[in-house]
């Protein structure tokens, strides 16, 4: 009970015994202690952020999530706007220190020039080791068919990049796709789970309460993930002028030989990386020279630009916010052969 000492407990000259009062162990001690000013803590200042930096700091998040989670991940990353984005948010996550992974584009063999110099040049700015694996490789071994020579590449980069998979044992995609995009991208989780056969079951995915995510995987399986998932257009544009990131020169408006091909704007006389001319006019096409610029890249056979005078962030920010198409539903001619086309391709492996 208080004030009772147990009398089993050796006394010490520390200890105050019963009935004793209280003294300090000296006036001058009393003195200084007298003197010294009694303050209130402060309270904490708090730091509001942006919404910008909340979704910054989710994506670290998620990377960090990756790397701490799976054995051998790897960052897809083409040049695009989206990976520009997903390369800063790895600064962020690891530097000073090297990237816990390398990146990889699965090229088709007809991106756009400009955007594959830029993923050079930018890769060797990192000093990061990027992995090319082509779907030109996946035709000469017979894996990749075409059905005719002119048909568009990008649904067979699932077949290269599966076999990029498996070549380098790659536990984890971390990739720029965002949910805004595609509405078969706005019921996929951020830890998107594939199985032995790279598909994606959208009735198989695993649960993500409380932003805990699970990507742990048995050999074989593989998880793709989506840091920037929650990101709209107009966020990733918003991060880039932030941040001040450099972009492909297709991006912003430019003058360029178009036809008009079923409503869409298509470039015309495109040279490919390897010197072939992409996407030649068809008879009776009249080809104009009009000033676009491209919301998305891609294979160039069915990536189209979008006419606009926009040639800075601050001028695409402004159409950004005014558009009611999704940048797929009005540039990839891919998806727009069918409303189900994305789902199957990522069924089949893709993105």
């Amino acid at each position: 009970m208080p004030g009772i000492r147990n009398s089993s407990q050796p006394s010490s000259p520390y200890r105050l015994q019963m009935n004793e009062p209280f003294f300090p162990l000296d006036s001058a001690a009393s003195t200084a202690s007298a003197a010294i000013p009694m303050t209130r803590p402060t309270q904490t200042q708090t730091q509001t952020l942006s919404h910008l930096d909340w979704l910054e700091a989710e994506a670290i998040h998620i990377m960090r999530e990756v790397a701490g989670q799976c054995a051998n991940p790897v960052l897809l990353f083409s040049g695009g706007k989206d990976s520009v984005c997903m390369l800063r948010i790895a600064e962020k996550a690891f530097r000073p220190g090297r990237f816990p992974f390398p990146l990889m584009h699965i090229d088709t063999g007809h991106n756009y020039r400009e955007v594959t110099a830029f993923r050079d040049r930018r890769a060797a700015e990192l000093g990061e080791r990027l992995i090319v694996r082509s779907v030109e490789d996946s035709m000469q071994r017979g894996t990749v068919v075409l059905k005719h020579p002119l048909e568009p590449r990008n649904r067979h980069q699932s077949v290269t990049l599966l076999e990029a998979i498996e070549e380098f044992g790659f536990d984890c995609c971390i990739g720029g796709a965002r949910r805004d995009e595609e509405k078969a991208r706005a019921k996929e989780r951020i830890m998107s789970f594939r199985d032995e056969f790279g598909q994606w079951d959208p009735k198989n995915q695993r649960p993500e309460l409380w932003n805990l995510y699970n990507a742990r995987t048995h050999k074989g399986e593989n998880i793709r993930a989506f840091p920037i998932s929650n990101w709209t257009e107009l966020d990733v544009w918003q991060y880039i002028g932030r941040e001040k990131l450099a972009l492909p020169s297709i991006y912003f408006a430019h003058t360029r030989p178009v036809a008009i091909r079923q409503g869409a704007i298509v470039p015309v006389n495109v040279l490919s990386p390897g010197g072939d001319v992409l996407n030649a006019p068809r008879p009776g096409e009249q080809v104009i020279e009009l000033e676009v610029r491209f919301r998305t890249v891609g294979d160039v056979t069915c990536t189209a630009p979008v006419e606009s005078n926009a040639d800075t962030v601050e001028k695409i920010l402004l159409e950004t916010a005014s558009t009611t198409i999704t940048e797929r539903g009005a540039t990839r001619l891919d998806d727009q052969t069918s409303e189900a086309s994305m789902e199957q391709r990522k069924k089949e492996g893709y993105f």
